[in-house]
């Protein structure tokens, strides 16, 4: 029996945020080499990267201090503890944010335990279909709300799929033809992988969110060693993304999310080509066979 919830099934529990604020810990501390910090590496180490009492000493606490901290229980600790330990670890500023949310999530406004319903307003999918490029909306758990014709000529037929499978870390990881779509699938896939993460860091007590990571988890190895690599990241944000289509070859896109205001939270995606470039005569191509009236 599948483990998928479809949006606004009713649901009962979340991810654990204790043991997501543990392995996250854990996994910066593993890629961090002592003698990048200073540190003296001799000595037989059991696990890659700093020990905690080493993370603790360059966070300027306790051992005791950061390992309740690993241990789940960040709701104790200050904020100056927090940054410290997010200075220790080189977090980035999405990596620092998922800290602090899983640590405190009630100092990050944009946490939300269960997103309400997610809803495309008539107005935005009239905004799709007046866009020049391929555009989707897409919803914090990653489903695919809406899009326009351009975008299935780009990415393939998302009306034809169950509502249910119309959700980007599913097509990512689990169908062959969506990912055929990409010169470069295995860095679509860390890169799906890292904004599920993230966005499920926002939102721990949605019960949707860990029913779809349950169900990558059992169907794909891919998904699980990549889901316990504990990567956050918002993706390839304004920069080139390969594509690969049977028609007319691989050609590049520029990636630009923005989130869309009011009500649940949402994100309208769109892919442009740069002007002049063989990828703006592709992308054009696309869209005159795909605009062409059925015979």
């Amino acid at each position: 029996m599948s483990s998928h919830v479809a949006p606004g099934d009713p649901v009962t529990s979340g991810l654990d945020r204790r043991t997501e604020l543990r392995e996250f810990l854990r996994s910066r501390r593993a890629r961090i080499r002592p003698e990048d910090v200073g540190l003296p590496s001799h000595g037989r180490r059991r696990v890659p990267g700093l020990r905690r009492e080493e993370l603790a000493q360059l966070a300027g606490v306790s051992y005791a201090y950061y390992a309740r901290l690993e241990q789940g229980y960040g709701d104790t600790m200050s904020a100056e503890v927090l940054d410290a330990v997010a200075r220790a670890l080189h977090l980035n500023e999405e990596e620092r944010e998922h800290l602090i949310r899983l640590a405190q999530p009630d100092r990050q406004s944009t946490t939300q335990a269960v997103p309400p319903p997610q809803r495309l307003r008539p107005t935005v999918q009239h905004l799709l279909d007046t866009l020049g490029v391929p555009a989707y909306v897409v919803s914090r758990r990653l489903d695919i709300l809406g899009w326009n014709r351009l975008a299935t000529a780009v990415f393939g037929d998302w009306g034809r799929l169950p509502p249910e499978e119309r959700n980007t870390a599913r097509l990512t990881f689990l169908s062959p033809e969506a990912r055929a779509r990409y010169a470069d699938p295995e860095r679509r896939a860390l890169e799906v992988a890292g904004a599920l993460r993230m966005n499920a860091g926002k939102s721990p007590d949605d019960a949707h969110f860990s029913s779809l990571v349950q169900e990558l988890s059992e169907k794909s190895e891919e998904f699980r060693r990549l889901w316990a690599r504990h990567e956050v990241s918002c993706g390839s944000v304004g920069e080139s993304v390969r594509m690969r289509h049977p028609l007319v070859g691989e050609f590049d896109l520029v990636h630009e999310p923005m989130a869309l205001p009011g009500g649940a939270p949402m994100r309208l995606v769109t892919y442009h080509a740069e002007p002049g470039s063989r990828s703006e005569e592709a992308l054009r191509m696309l869209a005159s066979w795909e605009m062409e009236p059925l015979r």
